[in-house]
């Protein structure tokens, strides 16, 4: 009896055990099924593949795009450091031809096989505007540029050009070691900087180095610093009426702003050399001028690769210490250069790369490889050097931007407004000069 009574037990010990060990393994099985832990990473890659899918357009990894531009050197390996990420990403072919000559690209465009993006300036824009490709329709960002910056770029009220590389024109260079030992402080108004000149005079300093030879090209220099004054004095609507042809160029508003120019740049007393240095110092001597130990000069109106200029001939030198720049004070707005890109050939690859360098990671991409500035507002905060930092600030809180004049009026105009200036800087008549100038303005734009 009692065998039989503890077996019955022991019976009873091991069923129990069993149960509980089913229950374990049951409370160990998973919650969620395998295949339903697999399923977001199934879908990761599909989701990346729609995102560059989107981002490049349609475009398939061995299309190719033909490029031209005027570029080499460190600016052609700054151009390929901005389009590395792209080209990565979506796998196109870059075929790029570098020339100065926009004679080659006239006989592409005649002959009927123009390349399909070219970086070139402004005026090219008027110049081909029946062949080109409007940005809008190969959906430029252009929610990323202030209307200043587009405004030059569009022809006949149709977006053409996208601005990608920009300089400002509207500054001087100075050592910030030689004012402070001779006490001069930057000005913050154009009476100001009148003032100031008044002042290196009267102490023994020649203020301006102005010198602007440049070979046929002699005046251009000359040329932007009267189209700052006009910035100063009238406005960048003025200056754009100049392009427009809505204002001559024998205006009352341009004579002022030629004799403003005229009482420094004749001078000895204003300028090194008077009138001849003018006409006669080469434009990169003029630069160094103000550098030199001693230095011959104060300050030199000059753009924004002046900087360059100044630490190629003297290396040791310290930029913000040694060497620096202002703004024009009183100047509303800035006057700049521009490389435009334009497009002959709509295709899924270009689209894909206008896209790319309209976004804002194209003008972050822009101002990290400190290719100059980019007008593209993602550049803000993203450049590197020194220089190109308070450069691009000034770009990004301009309340305007206005092209070179003679760089943007197509035709005869550049040289006749060089050859006006020259004469005048020479002691010529600068009524009958100005005459000709607005002579050739409006044959340009007709």
């Amino acid at each position: 009896m009692k065998k039989r009574f503890w077996l019955l037990i022991s019976l009873f010990i091991i069923l129990a055990m069993v149960m509980a060990a089913c229950q374990s393994t049951a409370a160990e099985e998973p919650t969620v099924a395998p295949e339903e832990e697999a399923e977001p990473m199934e879908e990761a890659p599909a989701e990346e593949e729609a995102m560059v899918d989107e981002a490049c357009m349609g475009a398939q990894p061995g299309d190719e795009i033909t490029l031209l531009y005027q570029w080499s050197g460190v600016e052609e390996e700054k151009l390929n450091e901005i389009l590395a990420p792209f080209v990565e990403q979506c796998g196109v072919v870059l075929k790029p031809e570098s020339t100065r000559d926009q004679a080659l690209l006239d006989t592409k465009v005649q002959a009927g096989t123009p390349p399909d993006v070219a970086f070139w300036n402004v005026a090219q824009l008027e110049q081909y505007k029946d062949v080109l490709v409007p940005m809008d329709t190969l959906g430029a960002h252009g929610e990323n540029y202030a209307d200043f910056f587009k405004d030059p770029g569009t022809i006949d009220g149709v977006w053409l050009g996208l601005p990608v590389k920009a300089d400002i024109k509207t500054i001087i260079w100075y050592s910030p070691a030689v004012f402070e030992a001779k006490g001069y402080t930057v000005p913050t108004t154009w009476d100001e900087l009148d003032a100031l000149v008044e002042s290196m005079v009267a102490n023994g300093d020649v203020p301006w180095s102005l010198g602007m030879e440049s070979g046929d090209a002699t005046g251009w220099t000359g040329s932007d610093f009267i189209q700052d004054i006009l910035l100063v004095q009238q406005g960048p609507e003025y200056v754009m009426g100049l392009i427009s042809g809505e204002i001559a160029y024998n205006d009352a508003g341009v004579k002022q702003a030629y004799e403003t120019y005229g009482k420094w740049a004749k001078d000895p007393v204003y300028t090194v050399g008077g009138a001849e240095g003018t006409l006669s110092t080469g434009f990169n001597d003029a630069i160094l001028k103000v550098f030199s130990d001693p230095p011959e000069a104060m300050m030199v109106k000059q753009s924004g690769f002046a900087g360059g200029t100044v630490a190629e001939q003297y290396p040791d030198m310290v930029y913000g210490e040694d060497y620096d720049f202002f703004p024009i004070p009183g100047a509303q707005g800035l006057q700049g250069g521009a490389d435009w890109l334009m497009v002959f050939n709509d295709t899924p690859a270009v689209r894909a790369l206008i896209s790319y360098l309209s976004s804002l990671e194209g003008g972050a991409n822009w101002a990290k490889a400190g290719f100059d500035l980019s007008p593209n507002m993602g550049a803000d905060g993203n450049y590197t050097d020194a220089a190109l930092i308070k450069k691009g600030a000034a770009l990004a809180n301009t309340t305007g931007f206005t092209p070179d004049l003679g760089d943007t009026i197509p035709g005869g105009f550049g040289s006749a407004e060089w050859t006006a200036l020259v004469d005048y800087v020479n002691g010529g008549d600068l009524d009958a000069g100005l005459d000709a100038v607005a002579q050739a303005q409006l044959e340009a734009l007709q």
